[in-house]
């Protein structure tokens, strides 16, 4: 179980996962990042690598694995990397930079800590899956974590993988949904509606967990729970805002991939400094 220590951790790694993004995108004309998924994803990045996965070191076989299979928002992944060392802290200054080992969507070959290339929506959980089951050939008791977008929900290989992970009993296998019901154009149920998720995942042979995706002590409990969940996949459908914490960017659709004005960018870091975290 979380404690109240741990959860201040987390929050506070929240919070300068946050700062990173900001700073990754910047204020320099023409430069844009994903600002509203990777913000929206970020409490659940910070308990994944600082609360729950075991990653002794990014190579370590006996690692727990975390693919982001949302590639776009990979902003907040490489924040949480360098907190914990795979790199510089000062590589996250020359994101999309030409030969910078930090570029636009996840790339395993540039980037120590990244466990698969993604970015083409939808993919990621067939990934995710078939390591899972390499692990289990292996004997290897590792976790394999993936989290999708609920825009991503409308991928047919979603599906696919959904279907065989439950077909395979995989319970080595965890995945997340950032649900902030917001897509690159708008809202999800006025473009591509997926819909009841629970009632979707449920039906295609998935322990589902519904949480709000910016409440820490749930994150964890839901991530603790999927630990005793034996003979079947988990799925865990977190409520999320759109650039939370950032007022002027919260569930705007306009802030999935945007550059930041000075004011904007000032205005952020103060936002994220002056947020109160659940």
């Amino acid at each position: 179980m979380v404690t109240q220590k741990q959860i201040l951790l987390i929050q506070e790694k929240a919070r300068t996962i946050r700062h990173h993004i900001v700073d990754m995108i910047g204020c320099e004309d023409g430069k844009v990042g994903h600002l509203g998924g990777s913000s929206s994803a970020s409490d659940i990045v910070s308990a994944l690598y600082f609360y729950k996965m075991n990653i002794k070191s990014i190579k370590d076989p006996q690692r727990d694995w975390f693919l982001l299979s949302k590639g776009h928002a990979v902003l907040a992944q490489y924040a949480a990397l360098a907190e914990m060392g795979a790199f510089p802290v000062e590589e996250l200054t020359k994101v999309k930079c030409c030969g910078a080992i930090l570029q636009g969507h996840p790339d395993k070959n540039l980037t120590p800590g990244i466990e698969a290339n993604t970015g083409s929506l939808g993919q990621g959980l067939s990934i995710a899956l078939g390591i899972a089951l390499g692990l289990s050939l292996d004997k290897i008791k590792s976790k394999v974590y993936v989290m999708m977008g609920d825009g991503e929900q409308s991928e047919g290989q979603i599906w696919e993988a959904a279907m065989a992970a439950s077909y395979y009993r995989v319970d080595n296998l965890v995945g997340i949904i950032d649900r902030n019901r917001l897509q690159a154009m708008g809202k999800i149920s006025e473009r591509f509606n997926s819909g009841d998720l629970i009632a979707k995942w449920s039906a295609f042979g998935w322990h589902t967990i519904e949480i709000d995706g910016h409440n820490v002590s749930q994150i964890c409990d839901s991530l603790d729970k999927a630990d005793h969940i034996k003979e079947m996949p988990v799925i865990i459908i977190a409520n999320t805002t759109k650039g939370k914490c950032i007022t002027f960017a919260e569930d705007k659709a306009e802030f999935h991939n945007a550059g930041l004005t000075t004011e904007q960018y000032k205005r952020a870091h103060e936002d994220i400094d002056v947020y109160e975290a659940q």
